[in-house]
């Protein structure tokens, strides 16, 4: 066959092939791929060019990327199956961290082995939706009050396990994993509006209890002019950083915030104040738009899910998406309070991206099996 015989529907349906005995859904990826190569070249510019960065985050890129095709290829049967093991594997590296876990800024979040330090909560942020939808695999929606209350005392027994840490935010992002799990199985409106009135009339309780940096992130959140060389200097460079890129921006490696370091972790938590000043406000409308796709994918897959199971799990992993890039950009923006959290997908690599590629995997799994299951 020659070259010009070549007709590019073959091409598609040879791509499509090859994506499917992957297990890899062709639209996910793109958007993931998107996304990636967008975080790449802002860490580049956040960073002022230091090639040593951006070969390591490249290297993490690329890690995260092959342990999302290898979940892909990991059927969601198999997951069911060794669900309670991986709780309880995770629950004990959670005591582990209480009782001689490393400590390092002033938090005990990680387990050291030799070369490598693991914080176990960055596991919990995949296994606790899982516990719960396995939980939820085979009861009838929505559920009784029984298997509420189980799946409730779950959620609560893991942030408690966190907040020790002390790691108040990640506790709080980590149990919401769980609770949008009960949220999708059926959870009544009653409960969740019994729930929000005692969160806020235990406000005052809470407050008492927050170690002293917290509750300096809400004072510094709801003020932060009040100290503008102190706690409020972080959110106040930030701000000046996404407002001075206008509509169209200052143009890539333009970010002055950053490179005359006004900005703080400006290749991590505050990175979307980097894009913001660089590409400006139609670049920030690009991202959005981006991972809008994402989110519309995932949430698709949820709805072609087979069983209640993937349903959950593909649902509860999109929403946690989404809370991610809202606490996010609302903590950069000024909108909510800092709790040192990284833009998904597109901060500088670490943790965070190896779970969150590995839950797209398991998504791309839910999809890709299912598809299989039904030719």
């Amino acid at each position: 066959m020659k070259l010009d015989d070549i007709q590019p529907q073959q091409v598609y349906r040879h791509n499509k092939g090859i994506l499917e005995a992957l297990h890899i859904d062709g639209w996910l990826l793109i958007g993931l791929l998107l996304l990636l190569a967008t975080g790449t070249a802002v860490v580049y510019s956040a960073s002022g060019g230091d090639e040593a960065v951006i070969i390591r985050h490249i290297i993490r890129v690329g890690f995260a990327l092959a342990l999302m095709i290898i979940f892909a290829q990991i059927p969601p049967n198999i997951i069911y199956l060794f669900t309670p093991w991986l709780f309880l594997i995770g629950i004990m590296m959670l005591v582990a961290v209480i009782l001689f876990g490393d400590i390092g800024k002033g938090a005990q979040r990680w387990l050291n082995f030799g070369p490598v330090k693991f914080q176990p909560s960055e596991l919990m942020k995949l296994v606790l939706p899982i516990t719960v939808a396995w939980l939820f695999a085979h009861s009838q929606f929505p559920p009784s009050y029984r298997r509420l209350l189980i799946g409730a005392v779950i959620i609560g027994f893991t942030a408690s396990l966190i907040v020790v840490q002390p790691d108040l935010g990640t506790s709080l992002l980590i149990a919401m994993s769980g609770l949008f799990v009960l949220f999708f199985a059926g959870l009544p409106w009653k409960v969740i509006l019994a729930a929000i009135t005692a969160a806020v009339a235990s406000a005052p309780v809470a407050w008492h209890f927050m170690h002293a940096y917290q509750k300096q992130r809400v004072l510094t959140f709801l003020d932060p002019e009040s100290d503008p060389l102190g706690s409020g200097y972080h959110i106040i460079q930030s701000k000046i950083a996404i407002g001075s890129g206008g509509i169209q921006g200052k143009g890539f490696m333009g970010s002055t915030q950053a490179h005359l370091e006004f900005l703080p972790e400006s290749t991590t938590d505050f990175i979307f104040s980097v894009l913001s000043e660089e590409f400006g406000l139609l670049g920030v409308i690009t991202l959005l738009t981006l991972y809008a796709f994402v989110i519309a994918r995932g949430f698709y897959i949820a709805s072609q899910a087979q069983d209640n199971f993937t349903r959950l799990i593909a649902a509860s992993l999109t929403m946690t998406l989404f809370v991610y890039i809202f606490v996010n950009i609302g903590m950069v923006s000024g909108l909510l309070p800092v709790v040192g959290l990284p833009l998904p997908l597109v901060s500088y690599g670490g943790s965070s991206l190896v779970t969150l590629m590995i839950s797209f995997g398991i998504l791309m799994s839910i999809h890709t099996h299912k598809r299989l299951l039904t030719d």
